[in-house]
């Protein structure tokens, strides 16, 4: 890990925030529109989009799901979603545009419950900026999960761990 990326990250949720209205984040109970949002990070000026979808799946660690439900204590989950784009514009300050977008609510299989949307000049920062933003939106967000197994039980499962590189 760079120092730099070392110290973005120590920072997360202490620096000001800046916001940027080409920008666009929201917490929704409504489905998510993967064209939509790729279109709120799509600028004249981007060689790239990148987006990154989360969905539903079928199974965990082989148990058989049949929904998820998520909560989230929308304030501070926003309010990481700004400090993310903030981040990011520090570590590729030529990123034109970051969209996030987070769904409540219990959600089947197959729906998208997370898109995340990078828009820059260059495709490799736009792939490494968004890739941050999903990990760093798992690690930090008050979001919260709970899977619902065919069986009939449900459990809470924490969200925050990100997949090892």
């Amino acid at each position: 890990m760079t120092n730099n990326l070392k110290s973005v990250l120590k920072n997360t949720l202490t620096s000001p925030l800046k916001s940027r209205e080409e920008d666009s984040f929201a917490i929704t109970l409504a489905p998510l529109s993967f064209e939509e949002i790729y279109a709120k990070a799509d600028d004249a000026a981007n060689g790239a989009v990148v987006i990154m979808s989360g969905m539903v799946r079928n199974q965990t660690d082989g148990k058989p799901v049949v929904a998820l439900e998520y909560q989230a204590y929308e304030p501070m989950a926003l309010r990481v979603f700004w400090q993310i784009a903030a981040d990011i514009r520090s570590l590729w300050p030529d990123v034109n545009r970051v969209a996030i977008y987070h769904r409540i609510g219990r959600l089947q299989v197959g729906a998208i419950s997370v898109v995340v949307a990078v828009g820059c000049p260059h495709r490799s920062e736009a792939f490494e900026a968004c890739r941050y933003a999903i990990d760093t939106l798992k690690h930090n967000a008050p979001i919260w999960k709970k899977e619902h197994w065919q069986d009939g039980s449900s459990s809470w499962v924490n969200i925050g761990a990100c997949e090892q590189s």
